[in-house]
């Protein structure tokens, strides 16, 4: 294991001065593993917020870096550089393993793909470790509430059994609610579902979402489409980056390499309210994706009297009927009342990777195609 670069120092995690919606915050995070072959960088330079109470989940193929990046956020292991903070701590500079292992026991609950129950201990038992591990609550009312988080996931008739003796579905209760025994404001699962049957899995996703109606920050790796349509926000990494959410959510078709050539390509834009982004007939050759804010598709007709086409809005795109067709702009597209802020790309990057990825390109060209005729209805109307 990698040491991380910085000096330790012998004190307490230190508090960082974060806003008050953070529970997680990676700054250029970066983790670099040496062999006999050299050194292979799985996470470069990784920058992401993640709000209180909110459920997330990370996909990624195979050797991506998603579970190191988990890894990062619990404390498991070090960055080679950057700047870890999770609830308001710095949990890396100047900390040492033991007060770090401390202050998980308190901060966190880890989920497992495969449990890691102690076989010699009973769920009841298994449930106890956490509290008894960081002392917290009095002796005698931890078997209570270790009782009562048995309850809460369906196991209290299996207490005192041992984990050999009860399914793999309910050995990933147990594991559940031992990572709430303490009750931390933040979950990590890492593939909690992987081994389960649907019914079993679906069960530990309306856990999880009770638990983020609590107030819970839960951030979940897995592999399941059915189970990322359930989170708030879904973050794909790729090659140790993450992809752009505007990207991945506007055009969840293209490849995860082409999400990320994008990510690196896009260029930002913001616009006042009410200010024009596109005019009608006038050239552009970029694609747009909204990232905050309305935008406004609006048409004159022959009276110069003006009329809305449609409304846009976070994560809609515009700008590729232009780059796939005259290059026009088919509609006068403006901010609405509040700032709007876009990403773009240059028509070039954006053909070239649409002919890349023909099934990206048959989706866009069927809402270019929506869009065409709904202008050519509206412009009939106009007359």
């Amino acid at each position: 294991m990698n040491a991380p670069r910085t000096k330790l120092k012998s004190n307490l995690p230190a508090q960082i001065d974060s806003t008050p919606e953070d529970m997680i915050s990676l700054h250029g995070v970066v983790k670099t593993f040496s062999n006999a072959a050299g050194e292979f960088t799985v996470l470069k330079s990784v920058d992401l917020k993640i709000n209180r109470g909110e459920f997330v989940s990370i996909v990624g193929k195979s050797g991506s870096g998603k579970s190191t990046l988990l890894n990062m956020v619990t404390g498991i292991d070090h960055p080679t550089d950057g700047l870890v903070v999770v609830n308001r701590t710095d949990i890396y500079t100047g900390v040492t393993e033991s007060q770090r292992s401390k202050w998980r026991g308190k901060n966190l609950g880890i989920v497992f793909q495969f449990f890691q129950l102690l076989p010699m201990l009973t769920l009841l038992e298994n449930v106890m470790l956490p509290m008894d591990y960081v002392d917290m609550y009095d002796f005698d009312e931890r078997p209570a509430r270790a009782m009562e988080l048995l309850k809460l996931v369906g196991l209290e008739k299996f207490a005192n059994k041992l984990p050999v003796l009860v399914s793999t579905g309910q050995q990933q209760l147990a594991a559940i609610a031992r990572a709430m025994a303490c009750d931390p404001p933040l979950l990590v699962a890492d593939e909690p579902t992987g081994n389960l049957d649907s019914r079993t899995a679906d069960t530990i996703i309306q856990l999880f979402e009770s638990f983020v109606a609590q107030g819970k920050t839960i951030v979940m790796v897995t592999h399941d489409p059915s189970l990322t349509s359930r989170t708030h926000r879904n973050l794909i990494i790729s090659d140790g980056e993450l992809i752009n959410e505007s990207v991945s959510r506007a055009l969840p078709q293209l490849r995860h390499r082409h999400m990320l050539e994008f990510t690196k390509l896009i260029q930002a834009r913001a616009y006042h309210p009410h200010e024009t982004i596109l005019s009608r007939e006038k050239h552009d050759d970029h694609f747009f994706i909204i990232r905050k804010g309305d935008v406004e598709v609006v048409l004159h007709d022959e009276q110069n009297r003006e009329y809305a086409l449609s409304d846009l809005r976070k994560d809609d795109f515009f700008g590729e009927a232009e780059l796939t067709h005259s290059g026009k702009s088919i509609a006068n597209v403006r901010a609405g009342n509040d700032p709007v802020e876009v990403v773009i790309i240059s028509r070039a990057d954006f053909i070239r990777v649409m002919n890349e990825s023909p099934i990206t390109a048959e989706a866009v060209g069927k809402t270019v195609q929506t869009k065409l005729e709904t202008q050519r209805i509206a412009d009939h109307r106009s007359k």
